[in-house]
């Protein structure tokens, strides 16, 4: 875990497109799966999965383990100004290209987590898809 929020660090991870997409559909979605994150970024998992650990050690996402599905969501405890940020980044990116691409891939995703309320994983849907294709199941 990190010890303090450093604005240098939250600033650094901001310049990288791939961690900005990820925290615009954070904002929108409050909480996705692994797969669901690197389905509709239309990204290899090691790629995702990097740049989520980077932006977690930095402490502005937390993960939690839903049996064999980690799940990520901005943290609780990013400060409110960095908070704002994200809100103004989001709000601000909003109909723009990749940003809408990436909301109908994940739109789109077979297999994706059932959710019973906000941000919470309670089942998967059945069925499957091709290899490699991105899949919760």
């Amino acid at each position: 875990m990190h010890h303090s929020f450093d604005a240098a660090d939250f600033f650094s991870l901001l310049s990288d497109e791939l961690r900005r997409r990820i925290l615009v559909l954070l904002m929108s979605e409050h909480e996705l799966c692994v797969c669901e994150l690197f389905f509709a970024l239309d990204a290899i998992q090691p790629k995702v999965s990097r740049h989520l650990a980077l932006m977690r050690e930095a402490g502005v996402l937390s993960q939690r383990k839903l049996g064999r599905w980690v799940n990520y969501r901005i943290a609780s405890q990013v400060p409110l100004w960095a908070h704002r940020i994200l809100v103004s980044m989001a709000d601000g990116v909003e109909g723009a290209r990749p940003y809408v691409e990436d909301r109908k891939r994940l739109g789109a995703m077979p297999n994706r987590p059932e959710r019973s309320g906000k941000g919470n994983a309670s089942a998967v849907v059945a069925g499957r898809r091709s290899a490699g294709a991105g899949i919760c199941a």
